[in-house]
């Protein structure tokens, strides 16, 4: 299969620490480079990770909070200096252009690519990329300032053709892209060839779904439904739901709960509070829920 991969290069809350950095994680999708927020350092982590900047094009920002946006003016400059002249887009909550186009004008006036900033609305749920493979959607998240989850999903290839049968039948060029799809083939004598005798099916598409910071929101499951991987905040343990509440943020028995009612196949937590020197307290929590529950940790590879 082709690769689906995610690294994460941060998965700590706004303190950073000496065991994780800021936010920010880049999925890798047929050597396309997609990044997830960009906390402070995230550009020293993009390296250590061993990606490569010329292949990335897209970030998303989920909010305009520090731990998630306070890495983008290093790394563009960065980008710069390597001699990059390809654009560089940020799909963003409202706001960010604001904010960070000063920041691009003095820092990096002499820019040789483009730095282009779309926005999107937060409250929705729609489709904000789309390429031949793959589309991105907005998850609206519950938080204290405007703040979206995305997900990324694969799209359905077609089905294989099994190359003795299209001998056997003698089944000309110009049908096979609709056989593929899915149709029948009818030869000269009207005898109609079912398509699960000529094709194999293509491998299930995959996807992943990405939601910090967030508070505890059902709202989401429909839109999650089901995906091969969920990474869900989980700020605190249970002993701080409470803090969880009034910061808008979940613990990790909420985040376990949200993976077991929408049915998805695997849950990593992240976004962990400065306060937990053993992120495993939060791992025994949600585990207990929702079995099939792993951490995030700076230097991960998850394959999908």
């Amino acid at each position: 299969m082709e690769k689906f991969e995610l690294d994460i290069l941060g998965c700590g809350s706004a303190i950073p620490t000496t065991l994780h950095n800021p936010s920010s994680q880049v999925l890798n999708i047929r050597e396309k480079l997609f990044m997830i927020d960009c906390g402070e350092g995230t550009q020293l982590q993009f390296r250590r990770s061993r990606l490569r900047f010329g292949r990335l094009n897209q970030i998303f920002i989920s909010h305009l909070h520090g731990d998630h946006c306070f890495g983008l003016i290093g790394l563009i400059s960065t980008l710069a200096l390597l001699g990059r002249t390809g654009n560089l887009t940020i799909h963003s909550v409202p706001g960010l252009e604001e904010v960070l186009r000063p920041q691009i004008d003095f820092f990096c006036k002499d820019n040789p690519f483009r730095v282009k900033i779309e926005t999107f609305d937060p409250k929705k749920s729609e489709i904000i990329y789309e390429d031949r493979s793959l589309t991105v959607k907005t998850i609206p998240l519950s938080h204290r300032v405007p703040c979206a989850g995305f997900l990324f999903q694969e799209k359905q290839k077609d089905a294989h053709l099994l190359v003795d049968m299209v001998k056997f039948y003698n089944i000309p060029l110009k049908e096979l892209t609709a056989i593929k799809q899915g149709a029948d083939f009818v030869t000269e004598d009207g005898v109609v060839v079912a398509n699960e005798r000529l094709t194999t099916p293509a491998e299930p598409a995959r996807s992943y779904a990405y939601c910090s910071d967030t508070a505890y929101n059902e709202k989401i499951i429909p839109i999650i439904e089901g995906v091969d991987l969920l990474y869900h905040e989980a700020t605190f343990a249970t002993s701080e739901a409470l803090r969880a509440k009034q910061t808008g943020h979940s613990t990790a028995a909420q985040a376990a709960e949200i993976a077991k009612l929408a049915n998805v196949k695997k849950l990593m937590l992240g976004h962990f509070s400065a306060r937990y020197t053993d992120n495993k307290i939060l791992l025994d929590e949600a585990i207990k829920i929702f079995p099939n529950t792993i951490l995030a940790n700076e230097g991960l590879r998850e394959k999908l």
